[in-house]
């Protein structure tokens, strides 16, 4: 588990497990059964100068590299799914594109009080209509003035409900496709015309909010536009290369939580006179559990690594993200068989893990858009 990984990664990783020990877990199912977002914890994440980690120091942030930050996103995930998603949302796409696309005054007003944890980001792109198409945008941004007037719907918008800021996707330009797509940086908290519509009860990860938003002749003025206008499109694939190490970090840690649970279940369980590990068919799954996560924990790191030289990574987030994914639904799956009916009860933490991770393979692309990423990187 600790392969090649430096010191300095390795003391914050085991501050964060810690953390995560003593205030999350024991609270994890409790805030699932209850719907609520823990607030107290991101408070918490942000006095442990967390909320920021791979945001630069000037700006508030911790100034790690995306390795560190992809550490503390799979330790919040080997105890809450929940607070993981809430914190990657946050993280790599409400606050980093501003950082890699705002000017300075932007930095200053909105990045810096995302990055010392004082307030919440969003990221809005996914409308009802769009999905994985997510240049079929119907939300609009009309030029009025000195300002834009938006209109439209976002669906599945992890934080917004929460959030102090959401990065906001609407066409500037129609008929332009991809090129006449802007990014925006709405206040749901000050912005008349901004509204959440719905808070989605979901299959898992219900700590998390996930929203509906109407946006209804809300006025931004034009010092709210990330970038230039048209820019919105090469902004989102720039930024999803570093979401989906996030979300491949988040899916290892879901598994490792999972295959522990697992492991320690089957060494303290007896079955006719013995500990159920020492039976073949329990004993495999745990073996298997284990060699899938190493793999996908090893491709997450090279992913980030590579990431934190400034290299091309889309090829590499992709099958970070499509394998971890996958391998977190896997080994939750067997989790869950290893407990047997226990696995099925909320007594037991396996269940949670496996509803939580079905969404891995869904969120920041599915797995079939990963695969038509990887093939185009591919030439194919």
């Amino acid at each position: 588990m600790d392969f090649e990984l430096p010191n300095e990664h390795r003391m914050i990783r085991d501050t964060v497990r810690d953390f995560c020990e003593a205030e999350i877990e024991p609270i994890a199912q409790e805030i699932e059964d209850e719907h609520r977002f823990p607030e107290e914890v991101f408070a918490e994440l942000g006095d442990l100068d967390l909320m920021g980690v791979p945001v630069a120091e000037e700006y508030g942030g911790a100034g790690g590299d995306y390795l560190t930050y992809a550490l503390v996103a799979e330790e919040l995930g080997r105890v809450s799914g929940s607070v993981g998603l809430s914190y990657v949302a946050h993280t790599s796409l409400g606050a980093k594109p501003i950082e890699m696309f705002g000017t300075e005054e932007q930095k200053e007003e909105w990045l810096r009080p995302l990055a010392e944890g004082k307030e919440m980001g969003a990221w809005a792109l996914t409308e009802p209509s769009s999905g994985s198409d997510a240049s079929d945008m119907d939300t609009h941004a009309e030029k009025d003035g000195d300002g834009y007037v938006i209109n439209g719907t976002k669906q599945f918008i992890t934080n917004a409900n929460v959030a102090n800021s959401v990065l906001v996707k609407a066409v500037t330009e129609p008929g332009a496709g991809y090129d006449g797509i802007s990014t925006f940086i709405v206040d749901p908290r000050n912005d008349d015309g901004f509204e959440v519509t719905t808070v989605w009860d979901k299959m898992g990860l219900n700590a998390s909010p996930t929203c509906e938003l109407q946006f209804d002749d809300l006025r931004v003025p034009e010092d709210r536009l990330l970038g230039e206008e048209g820019e919105g499109w090469k902004q989102t694939k720039k930024t999803l290369d570093g979401g989906r190490i996030s979300i491949a970090a988040l899916s290892t840690g879901l598994a490792q939580g999972a295959f522990e649970a697992a492991r320690d279940y089957a060494t303290e369980r007896e079955q006719f006179g013995q500990p159920i590990s020492k039976f073949d068919a329990i004993r495999d799954k745990i073996v298997d559990m284990d060699r899938k996560i190493e793999r996908a924990r090893l491709l997450t790191h090279k992913a980030a690594t590579k990431y934190d030289n400034g290299e091309d990574v889309t090829r590499l987030s992709s099958l970070a993200k499509l394998d971890a994914s996958e391998v977190s639904r896997e080994v939750a799956e067997e989790a869950v068989q290893t407990l047997g009916g226990y696995g099925y009860t909320e007594d037991f933490a396996p269940q949670r893990f496996y509803r939580d991770a079905k969404l891995m393979e869904i969120g920041e692309g599915t797995s079939e858009i990963q695969h038509l990423v990887i093939g185009r990187e591919l030439g194919l």
